[in-house]
């Protein structure tokens, strides 16, 4: 006999939730052991019921269900089906890269299909290699979709996620595989992720590369001193002074010591 399936539902509108929560339930190999109406719901609730399988509402507020797949990580990952309105993009990319999706509204015939594929990987141990084409198909999505810069950077601290805001981000220093994020208030947060994906992600326009591991909040940096040599330091209104490149400093001075 198949063992259940154990499922999280994460989808901020309510009666998406309870419509998909009520196909689930007419599946005898199945146990919801989460709902949750937000993304940090669902990656707390994930990290605490540890399902095998995870459908998320690809289009949430502050945390969708893509910040979802980054903040738990591949080593965390159970089986994922993302749950969409007809998104082109999306669709694309995961069909491609094998990622399972329904679209809203969800069909019971095909919502039993997502329910048998995550049952054979299951049994076929390809857990791993589903949360690589995840990876492959979050690449896909926004390398076509363009999708709009971040207005938010989710950060997870042991049993909370805290939602820190672009506009108070002054800096973002690499060391490692690890970000520090400081704000203008002075506070520091640590997020791993790529700086180059993290730079793509934000608005060019409002952020401007220091050196090899250093962005900066063009809008922060009260000012500018030279040093010898031709590289300058830039001193944020944070108090925060920051090395700058030989090579950035002449992108810096065309980008603000010019009128």
């Amino acid at each position: 006999m198949t063992s259940r399936l154990r499922v999280v539902i994460a989808d901020d509108e309510r009666p998406a939730r309870s419509f998909l929560a009520a196909l689930l339930r007419s599946f005898e190999d199945v146990t919801i052991v989460a709902e949750a109406e937000s993304g940090t719901e669902a990656v707390a609730a994930i990290g605490r019921e540890r399902p095998d399988l995870a459908l998320l509402d690809l289009q949430m507020p502050e945390l969708d269900g893509i910040g979802v797949v980054r903040l738990l990580g591949r080593d965390s990952l159970p089986l994922v089906a993302f749950v969409t309105a007809y998104d082109e993009y999306a669709v694309r990319a995961f069909e491609l890269n094998a990622v399972d999706y329904l679209l809203k509204p969800v069909e019971r015939k095909r919502l039993r299909e997502t329910v048998n594929r995550a049952h054979e990987r299951l049994e076929k141990a390809e857990v791993s290699e589903q949360a690589a084409r995840v990876g492959q198909a979050i690449a896909a999505y926004e390398s076509s979709a363009g999708r709009p810069y971040l207005d938010r950077i989710p950060v997870r601290r042991r049993d909370e996620i805290v939602i820190v805001p672009v506009q108070q981000v002054a800096s973002i220093v690499a060391d490692g595989e690890l970000l520090c994020l400081t704000t203008l208030k002075g506070e520091r947060h640590t997020i791993t992720y790529p700086l180059k994906d993290l730079e793509g992600r934000l608005d060019p326009a409002r952020f401007i590369r220091l050196g090899r591991g250093t962005l900066a909040n063009i809008d922060i940096i009260a000012r500018v001193n030279v040093m010898p040599g031709g590289t300058h330091v830039a001193v944020l209104a944070n108090g925060q002074q920051l090395q700058v490149s030989r090579l950035q400093s002449r992108v810096l001075r065309e980008r603000l010591l010019h009128l």
